[in-house]
């Protein structure tokens, strides 16, 4: 498989699948791009609330993602077990996630593996990537320029020290 031969390999969790996340996988996509280290990554996004599966992202994180230049893609789904032998970083966008997800890794080595989306910001000073689901533009603005942030820390950290 040849995600299974990239160097890194990056998994994107926030609860629905359809607004931090799959943004987060775009951006990080960019920013991998940018550095022309396509061939490096294997990236994805997934979600711990699967009744958005096969949904697009919201289109309000659409919209606000497109005026920065990211086409959101993506097609829910929810993170699996075997997301845990497949990827070897997960970042989870909140606390809540980062909890779930460790209670979900099968082994102390998985548990290892989630990190929080928040550890890499670089510029902005924040505990978690807050979800913008039931605030206004604002919110959807502040998330996106924290997951550009935190794309470029986690990307500077690889491409500079080859881990986390």
């Amino acid at each position: 498989m040849e995600e299974q031969q990239r160097k890194y390999r990056l998994l994107f969790v926030c609860l629905g699948n359809i607004c931090r996340s799959p943004a987060a996988e775009e951006i990080m996509r960019q920013a991998v791009m940018r550095g022309g280290d396509e061939s490096e990554y294997a990236l994805d996004s997934a979600g711990l609330y699967g009744g958005h599966a096969g949904a697009s992202p919201d289109s309000r994180m659409r919209a606000h993602a497109a005026r920065r230049g990211y086409l959101l893609r993506h097609k829910a789904r929810r993170v699996e077990e075997k997301d845990f032998d497949r990827f070897d970083y997960i970042f989870a966008m909140d606390d809540s996630n980062y909890d779930a997800l460790r209670r979900m890794a099968p082994t102390v080595e998985d548990v290892r593996k989630v990190r929080r989306m928040s550890e890499f910001l670089q510029h902005y000073v924040s505990d978690s990537i807050p979800d913008p689901y039931y605030g206004g533009a604002s919110g959807f603005e502040n998330v996106l320029n924290l997951l550009e942030d935190a794309c470029e820390g986690v990307y500077k950290k690889l491409k500079n020290g080859g881990g986390l």
